[in-house]
């Protein structure tokens, strides 16, 4: 971008980007043009110095990416709702950033990310990015950008691997080290070599997987049984024009009349096994008949299957107490109704519009939104001929397609082949968006290697086999029957299928530790910088009084374990009986308050007075000149906690031994009040100081942890049991007296905090375990992790245990 002025860089960067994209989008030979369509605007983004530019470019690139690939979308949404083709589009460019975030977090994630770590992060971290927003926030039509490589045979078998987002991402590489390689032109060969070759190494993985994968897919043997499938295209499209013109019950007849003449030519000429019709095809409840001409409407399709003696499945609205549901009904001939599949993502603010939105205002303001909930999830159903022939199908309506987790969790349900059903009749004049979905709809098939047929209203019907290629398909607006043969047979599971939509969620996680990355160095950073200071408070314990204390905290974790074990092994993790809290009370809690007690009574005050070191207690003072101060010892166990000895010039021990959370803090500042003693270089001194960065906080503190804030859910949860048992929150005092009802305070109380002690010990020791792995990076970042974790802990403590009991009792 040097031969543009810096002025109209970014401007021009954009524009060249956005018309590149628009012409990859038209399909063909021009999936080629996705490997170069971001470089000039990765080229104007490199010239960015601050956050503001970075979001600007993101949010300019969005509004342009919109008109230059989506145009047809807005004027299709004018067309549909009569506001006007221009309105339309202006509407949808103006909604760019919401209707394309993954751009604007690309820019702004990788100029973050560029400005900490380098190309390469930069480079993963936008990427994780773009499909960590597209799998977080799913789009309108379900795009991304590996979608532009479908005519690619080769290249897109790797979307078995992880879908059409992974595709994504290595479109990104490519452009990435492409636009890095231009940076790089004039510092030699060497330099803008590396990246070219890891953009070359990309694509010839890419290759080779896709050559290798296409010759590993068995074609089904004779001996599976195979169905034809007729797909009945009929163009039947001008529904409220011809409802004018002939009355409602008139188009249903029309409809019918077209699809029963196509249907018996799809038997006579094609020997079809399986008839398929459109979405919708049938505008009203089938089985659910609102009058007695649509009972018998009803009548006359089952009729129909049972002259023609195949199944039929055809888009038509299913009805329960909840509501209605645009729907597949499946009719088997002598049988009737099979059952239906309700259609799981119906359109929003035309088909479906959520609860919260749902107000009168809305539908005076959008005449045209519809009623229709979502369905409960995908079906495989069978579609079984007279002879025994039968292959299990997923059927998928319209937007389903479109999400992936719908099509993984039927193959795991069992499903030999995919039924997609669509009216796309909306697109009839904008064949740009027929395209775009049935190329979507290809991925389906290629991340599960099902076999796919596709009926539409007016187009573009298709056939679709297990590598993704569109076999044949229908133009738009013929009137059309198209046959195709599905072949009883398990495929085995693809990575896709084993781990489902993954890549967006890996793309999340590398962004969270990156997160925490630069959350530890902040903290490393701090922690550098601080200075020790002498600790006002210390515990003087001798030897054989030291391991007293420890031997009550080991009990009282020896109690928490016991306790543990028995509800893994016999109660199940809830506090069931009283049994429970008098085990907790005697085995935890009474020797903890034991070792609480000793040291409490022997804690000393600690302060430097002239050369002295002075230790104040509450009944006796002792002072240790500082120059007969040599070593400061750690425990090597830190029981009862972290401490060490003092070793006296006369290398004699003092007589107490010094608890205390950071013994080599201790010993700096004793140093720099003039003892001659350096630092402990004991691990344990290490460890001890690394465990003394964080606690000590008012959140830490064992009142507020375990006897303050178990009160809370414990008074919920009191209070739902009075109301449920009692009839309300005072019933039990009004039954037997305030004592019963205090003591059921007190049980509930204790329950809580004996399972808060719990949870609370299972997060200390993934803290401690996770700091311990971490002490070989360094102390500073052993000391940023642990912070972390902390901050983390207390999160999960605070708010994550209120938020579950939240949902609790929501799902309740």
């Amino acid at each position: 971008m040097s031969w543009v002025s810096p002025r109209w860089r970014g401007w021009a960067g954009v524009l060249l980007s956005a018309l590149l994209l628009g012409l990859y989008a038209r399909g063909g030979l021009a999936w080629t043009v996705g490997f170069v369509a971001l470089v000039p605007w990765l080229l104007a983004m490199d010239g960015v110095r601050t956050v503001r530019g970075a979001l600007a470019s993101g949010v300019l690139m969005s509004l342009a990416f919109v008109a230059a690939v989506f145009v047809w979308f807005g004027a299709a949404i004018g067309a549909y709702t009569g506001i006007g083709a221009g309105v339309g589009t202006a509407v949808l460019v103006v909604l760019a950033p919401v209707m394309q975030p993954q751009i604007v977090a690309f820019a702004l994630v990788r100029h973050l990310a560029g400005r900490r770590h380098g190309p390469v992060l930069r480079v993963l971290a936008g990427a994780a990015a773009w499909v960590g927003v597209e799998w977080a926030l799913p789009k309108l039509l379900g795009d991304t950008l590996g979608h532009g490589l479908q005519p690619s045979a080769t290249l897109r078998q790797a979307a078995d691997l992880g879908g059409a987002a992974l595709l994504t991402v290595f479109l990104l590489l490519v452009n990435e080290a492409i636009a890095l390689a231009i940076t790089r032109r004039r510092e030699g060969v060497r330099a803008f070599g590396k990246p070219l070759a890891a953009a070359m190494a990309v694509l010839v993985a890419m290759a080779g997987y896709g050559q290798w994968r296409l010759g590993t897919l068995p074609a089904p043997g004779p001996e599976v049984p195979r169905l034809k499938v007729a797909m009945i295209q009929a163009s039947i499209t001008n529904y409220e024009q011809l409802r004018q013109e002939i009355g409602a019950y008139g188009v249903v007849r029309k409809v019918l009349d077209t699809h029963y003449e196509l249907s018996w030519s799809a038997l006579r000429d094609h020997g079809a096994d399986v008839l398929l019709w459109s979405e919708t095809v049938y505008p009203t409840t089938f089985a659910h008949p609102r009058s007695e001409d649509g009972a018998a409407l009803d009548r006359e399709i089952q009729g129909f299957v049972d002259a023609a003696g195949v199944p039929l499945v055809f888009g038509t609205y299913d009805l329960d107490e909840a509501g209605e549901y645009n729907a597949a009904a499946f009719l088997e001939p002598g049988r009737g109704l099979l059952g239906f599949y309700r259609k799981a993502t119906p359109f929003p603010l035309t088909e479906h519009v959520p609860a919260w939105l749902d107000h009168a205002w809305l539908r005076r303001l959008l005449p045209w939104t519809g009623s229709w909930r979502p369905g409960d999830g995908v079906r495989v159903m069978p579609l079984r001929t007279a002879d025994g022939r039968e292959v299990n199908v997923l059927p998928l309506i319209c937007l389903d397609d479109t999400r992936g987790r719908l099509a993984i969790d039927g193959a795991r349900l069992g499903a030999q082949a995919i039924v997609g059903m669509s009216n796309d009749s909306w697109f009839t004049g904008y064949p740009a968006g027929a395209r775009l979905h049935l190329s979507t709809a290809a991925f389906r098939s290629i991340e599960t290697r099902l076999p796919q047929v596709r009926v539409t209203t007016n187009g573009l019907s298709a056939v679709i086999d297990d590598t993704g290629q569109v076999l044949v398909n229908t133009a738009m607006g013929d009137q059309a029957v198209l046959t195709a043969e599905l072949a009883a047979r398990d495929p085995a599971p693809t990575l896709m299928v084993r781990w489902g939509d993954w890549v967006g969620g890996a793309g999340l996680a590398l962004l969270g530790v990156l997160a925490m990355l630069a959350v530890m160095a902040r903290f490393a950073a701090r922690a550098a910088v601080r200075a020790p200071a002498l600790p006002g408070r210390v515990v003087l314990l001798t030897p054989v009084l030291r391991w007293v204390v420890a031997a009550l905290r080991i009990a009282a974790a020896l109690g928490l374990a016991w306790l543990v074990l028995d509800m893994w092994l016999r109660m199940g993790f809830q506090v069931q009986s009283i049994k429970q809290l008098q085990g907790f009370g005697w085995g935890v809690a009474l020797p903890l308050l034991a070792a609480w007690a000793l040291r409490r009574w022997f804690t000393a005050e600690a302060r430097i007075e002239g050369r002295d070191l002075v230790l104040d207690q509450r009944h006796q003072r002792t002072a240790v000149p500082l120059a007969s101060i040599a070593a400061l010892h750690a425990w090597r166990l830190p029981w009862p906690g972290s401490g060490g000895d003092l070793v006296l010039a006369s290398g004699r021990r003092f007589p107490h031994g010094l608890a205390v959370r950071d013994p080599a803090a201790l010993a700096r500042a004793l140093a720099d009040a003039g003892a001659p003693l350096a630092p402990p270089e004991q691990f344990a001194a290490r460890w001890a100081t690394v465990r003394a960065s964080t606690g000590g906080g008012w959140l830490d503190h064992a009142a507020i942890k375990f006897i303050a804030f178990p009160l809370l859910p414990a008074l919920v949860a009191f209070r739902l049991h009075q109301v449920i048992t009692f009839g309300g929150f005072f019933g039990e005092a009004y039954t037997y007296g305030l004592g019963a009802w205090l003591l059921g305070l007190g049980v509930w109380w204790a329950s809580w905090a004996l399972g808060l002690m719990l949870f609370a010990a299972v997060l200390r020791v993934c803290v401690e375990v996770v700091t311990a792995l971490s002490m070989p990076l360094g102390e500073s970042r052993a000391i940023a992790t642990r912070r972390v974790l902390a901050w983390a802990m207390q999160l999960a403590y605070y708010v994550g245990v209120p938020a579950w009991l939240v949902t609790r009792l929501l799902a309740a």
